[in-house]
């Protein structure tokens, strides 16, 4: 029992662990978690001497995780998923009332899912009342006060003080691994529909700027454009994480797009004390891990 205690498991250390697989490594870890890099290192090499066994491999070129390593990291979801649900389900106050939350695409098949799940499980009396859309439609939908609140993308630039950034992201211009682009003719372009902000974007710029944009493939779904730049039929807009290994990210021929971020935006209204608890929650759940993890 002694040498359990001992090798007791630190929740911040597995929270480290979990950005350090989250952003791909040390450094960018220790800036979306706001420390050092030699803080997250320590915390690492800590819950290492604790457990005996090394868990990130060192070895130049080598993976990020050793088989230990992965294995804690399938146990740290569990259990940090278990410890933020208990401090949430102590500390909890008496809530009822309806939430009208609006989500992306990309959102709805993110963390949110489960910090949903979780809320609504401490909070049964709250009736969550989610819809999916298009984040210039979410928009529209907030200002004529249809949602209490929605997790919508905007370009870098558009973010409102009032706004929660709960990611950042680079937009890039992508086209499948070697597929040449006419020369002096219209550019095959996969577009989302009238409804993306990405489209205008593109549309308003090549306008402007003599480029010549025909759009030969147009769907209301990332996995559609996906598979559409995978097939060679064209260049589209996509955000880093969609970007997949079979792309070529375009950096001449086309103007470079604005960053993005993801927010979390609130209607114009009278408070909500539900919804007030539910992005207090989703907020401190970013601030912890240190982003949003979207799905890919």
């Amino acid at each position: 029992m002694t040498e359990l205690i001992a090798r007791r498991l630190d929740i911040d250390a597995l929270r480290a662990l979990r950005a350090i697989d989250q952003h791909g490594g040390v450094t960018r870890a220790a800036e979306a978690l706001g420390l050092t890099q030699s803080a997250v290192s320590h915390k690492i090499r800590r819950l290492e001497s604790s457990l005996g066994c090394d868990l990130l491999d060192r070895r130049a070129g080598g993976r990020i995780f050793t088989a230990f390593g992965e294995e804690l990291l399938h146990y740290a979801g569990r259990i940090l998923s278990l410890h933020d649900e208990a401090l949430l389900n102590l500390t909890r106050t008496e809530l009822a009332g309806r939430v009208l939350l609006g989500l992306t695409e990309d959102t709805s098949c993110s963390d949110l899912s489960r910090i949903l799940g979780r809320f609504r499980r401490v909070h049964p009396q709250v009736a969550v009342r989610t819809k999916v859309r298009m984040s210039l439609v979410l928009r529209a939908m907030l200002d004529r006060g249809e949602l209490d609140a929605a997790i919508v993308q905007v370009f870098a630039h558009e973010v409102r003080p009032t706004d929660t950034v709960v990611l950042r992201e680079r937009l890039h211009w992508v086209r499948a691994r070697g597929l040449a682009i006419p020369a002096g003719g219209p550019i095959p372009f996969l577009s989302f529909d009238d409804d993306c902000f990405y489209r205008r974007w593109a549309l308003d710029i090549g306008q402007d700027g003599g480029i010549d944009l025909e759009t030969v493939f147009e769907c209301p779904s990332a996995a559609g454009i996906v598979a559409a730049v995978g097939a060679g039929l064209g260049v589209a807009l996509l955000n880093e994480h969609h970007v997949t290994a079979g792309m070529d990210i375009i950096t001449d021929l086309l103007p470079a797009p604005p960053d993005l971020a993801y927010v979390i935006r609130r209607a114009r209204k009278s408070r909500n004390p539900a919804m007030d608890s539910l992005v207090a929650v989703i907020e401190d759940e970013i601030s912890r891990r240190g982003g949003l993890a979207l799905a890919v």
